[in-house]
């Protein structure tokens, strides 16, 4: 059984609170089967963006970088994507160290 998107969002968010990582929805996107994108801000200046995507070779979906580098030019790549997809969610992580916690048991 597959997860709504909206469960996933709300579990995700309090793991990351549970850690003390600050963490909100941009966009909210459909509550059902809207695709996620996940924002990491290093507050440096720099981000990355990830999506969860189908690996042909497992058979396995696993969160992939979408697109990494200057925040600004990655928030234009998002609102690239958000223009293509109006169900799509946009969660932005704040974190100096860059947890994301994507690679954790249940997220993946």
């Amino acid at each position: 059984m597959r997860l709504t998107a909206d469960i996933w969002v709300s579990a995700y968010l309090t793991r990351l609170r549970l850690c003390e990582i600050p963490a909100f929805v941009v966009q909210r996107g459909d509550s059902t089967a809207g695709a996620v994108l996940v924002k990491l801000n290093t507050l440096d200046g720099r981000a990355t963006c990830y999506q969860r995507s189908f690996d042909v070779m497992t058979g396995d979906r696993k969160w992939m970088v979408l697109v990494a580098g200057e925040e600004r030019d990655i928030d234009a790549s998002i609102a690239k994507q958000r223009g293509f997809d109006p169900d799509l969610w946009v969660i932005e992580v704040e974190d100096r160290e860059g947890r994301h916690l994507l690679d954790q048991p249940g997220l993946e």
